[in-house]
């Protein structure tokens, strides 16, 4: 049986989707999925051992350049690729008009997706050809393992979703070191922790035997990093680097700490200790989801003090 996915962006959300492909595998032997997904996410559905070709599309590039000769080259080729197979299923998750569009409604086959009340954007239902009325109340993850089960036909397992990539790091992260990966930086501001009290927590930290390290994506979290790295020795900035060498991080830390950002839910995919920061997030609808994720709650993000997050880390690292 062959599937097409459709889930775009963003990290977190492509995250998510990982556990439906899992229970998938399991129920139905020699399924293989195709994957249409955001460029920057490319890699990501290549970790899980169910997928057989993934299908960049650049729709956030491209809309800044709509009449660049390139983009349209680019978008034939999406289109070739795109219309290379029919699919005995095509399964929309991300349910937003622009990706019913420009992707759902071009591959071939049956099309399956969220009805109006459930999607995103309930006109994108339009584009489907079989639509599932799937609550809002209950874990992303859970919405999506479950518009896979109605999708395909099978039961939607009761336990908890296994992502199905941490063994595809497991050798590759094997190391002595014992290391703790701070994740710092975020793209909404009422998500981000004080620097002032990211400098508190690593200063406790920092009294231990134990490494931080530092990610960072771009200038600005770099310059913060490179900031927070001088309180001590011990805390590390890393390179530059790619989602898969970044989950190869995460998958040998001791622990993890993380305020609300897509590299939280890698730290969950992986299966590792980790603990997050949430503001206005409600965590029990879109946080990290998985074993061992620690919810670190506030009315915002100041009222979270460095003390509670020292400690919970702490009941962590003595495991």
């Amino acid at each position: 049986m062959k599937v097409l996915v459709v889930k775009t962006s963003s990290m977190g959300d492509v995250i998510h989707t990982l556990p439906a492909l899992t229970d998938a595998q399991k129920a139905i032997p020699n399924i293989q999925f195709d994957w249409v997904v955001e460029e920057n996410f490319a890699e990501i559905p290549r970790w899980h051992s169910a997928v057989n070709r993934v299908i960049p599309v650049a729709i956030r590039r491209w809309r800044k350049n709509l009449f660049s000769a390139q983009t349209w080259r680019e978008w034939q080729q999406f289109h070739t690729a795109l219309k290379a197979e029919k699919y005995d299923a095509v399964i929309d998750a991300q349910g937003l008009i622009k990706s019913a569009v420009l992707v759902t409604k071009l591959a071939q086959g049956v099309k399956y997706g969220y009805d109006k009340h459930s999607a995103r954007e309930g006109l994108s239902s339009l584009f489907y050809d079989k639509t599932f009325d799937i609550p809002y109340q209950q874990h992303a993850v859970e919405r999506i393992r479950t518009l896979f089960a109605m999708a395909l036909g099978y039961e939607r397992p009761q336990d908890i979703g296994d992502y199905g990539i941490a063994s595809h790091f497991a050798k590759k992260s094997e190391n002595s070191t014992a290391y703790i990966v701070a994740i710092h930086a975020t793209t909404r501001e009422d998500k981000h922790w004080k620097e002032a009290y990211w400098t508190e927590l690593l200063q406790k930290l920092s009294m231990r035997e134990l490494e931080v390290r530092l990610p960072w994506g771009n200038e600005t979290e770099k310059a913060r990093a490179e900031r927070l790295a001088k309180i001590s020795p011990n805390i590390v900035v890393l390179p530059k680097m790619s989602l898969s060498a970044l989950a190869e991080q995460l998958a040998g830390a001791k622990v993890v700490v993380s305020v609300d950002t897509g590299l939280s839910h890698l730290t969950a995919a992986l299966d590792k200790p980790n603990v997050i920061l949430y503001g206005a997030t409600d965590p029990k609808l879109i946080g990290a989801y998985g074993k061992n994720q620690h919810y670190l709650k506030g009315q915002n993000m100041d009222n979270l003090m460095p003390y509670r997050v020292l400690q919970t880390l702490e009941d962590l690292i003595i495991r």
